[in-house]
């Protein structure tokens, strides 16, 4: 056991596990008894997106350990799968209460939020303390390369919808159509994910080894909060903003997006700090590519079913912009195969103005 492990019976966990596991579980009961009384809405919204975003961060964890038992690659495809369940909760129950500019906000914020700013930081950490950082080029391109798919997939609808193609008009069509191929590319991804080099929390910096049973337990567990806060989070969100006087677009785009990726986003900065920058570029842009790929394919398909506002893939012309100069400029940054703190720099810029743009809706 080391000097950072706790011992509970026969488990060894971290002691950042263990604190993980008792901050998630305690934020949840928190969240629970104050949307029961109705306590202030803004109090109830900042305790529900730690809850969630404490619960993203265990939910990759406990898929983690799964995955390790597997391999590198299937932990890759397990993150794939599992490690959007929060944000997957969050726009269910949102496109429920009709609140579908949040919706499209966060998806779009989600992926701005890995690709510039958490990468931006990563960069400006490992640049700042080892000067230009080199990595292998080739995985990073081939994820970026499936992003830029990816975003071209979200940029097509609406340009057709705006140029009044024979497709307009046709966009709910369109957009399951287009959910259904990205679906069928993540498919055909697989295969190479499993013979890649995904390096993942539990693999590379928990020294704990789970027993199996824990890894389900704590999964489930941290999936079925999720679904909870998920909802206690979304009926707080209208007066929450009303309260703050924000818009659906900014809480969408930064503080939804956010919440469901700071603390599981950390890791690639940690191991930006420690000159691992293969395995920051790694944790960092799989996220991104998840979004893109899987989380929001899966919300269109299942907005048909579960009541409420169907999702399109008709979004803001602001947000397209912004997906797109997002693509390229990760896209640019990345190939050369190095990176430094002033590159970083940039991605953080890019990421503030933004943001700041769509603070009046």
């Amino acid at each position: 056991m080391t000097r950072n492990s706790l011992k509970q019976g026969n488990i060894h966990l971290q002691r950042n596990e263990w604190l993980m596991i008792g901050g998630a579980a305690a934020l949840t009961v928190l969240s629970g008894v104050l949307t029961l009384f109705q306590v202030n809405a803004i109090l109830i919204f900042v305790a529900t997106a730690v809850a969630l975003s404490l619960l993203a961060a265990l939910v990759g964890l406990a898929t983690d350990q799964l995955g390790s038992r597997m391999g590198s690659g299937a932990t890759g495809v397990l993150q794939s799968a599992l490690g959007n369940l929060p944000e997957l909760f969050v726009g269910i129950f949102a496109l429920r209460a009709g609140l579908i500019g949040v919706v499209q906000a966060a998806l779009v914020g989600s992926i701005l939020g890995n690709s510039l700013f958490v990468l931006g930081l990563a960069f400006l950490v490992g640049g700042l303390r080892h000067g230009t950082q080199r990595f292998a080029s080739d995985p990073p391109r081939i994820i970026v390369t499936l992003t830029i798919l990816s975003v071209s997939a979200l940029i097509i609808p609406t340009l057709v919808h705006e140029v009044h193609t024979p497709a307009a008009g046709h966009e709910e069509g369109l957009g399951i159509a287009i959910a259904l191929i990205l679906l069928i590319v993540f498919l055909a991804s697989i295969p190479s994910s499993l013979q890649g080099n995904t390096l993942t929390m539990a693999k590379e910096e928990a020294t704990s080894f789970w027993p199996l049973w824990l890894a389900i337990v704590v999964l489930a567990g941290a999936g079925v909060g999720s679904a909870f806060v998920s909802d206690w989070f979304v009926s707080s969100l209208t007066p929450a903003m009303n309260a703050l006087h924000i818009s659906q677009a900014f809480t969408g785009l930064v503080i939804v997006a956010l919440a469901g990726n700071a603390v599981e986003n950390v890791v690639g900065i940690r191991f930006a700090a420690r000159n691992q920058s293969d395995f920051a570029l790694s944790v960092i842009l799989n996220s991104s590519l998840q979004v893109a790929l899987v989380l929001i394919p899966a919300l269109v398909l299942l907005s048909l079913v579960i009541g409420g506002t169907h999702l399109t893939l008709v979004l803001p012309p602001l947000l397209i912009v912004a997906l797109a100069l997002t693509a390229i400029l990760s896209a640019f940054i990345i190939y050369d195969g190095e990176s430094n703190w002033l590159e970083g720099v940039a991605l953080i810029g890019l990421y503030g103005i933004i943001a700041v743009s769509f603070w009046w809706g």
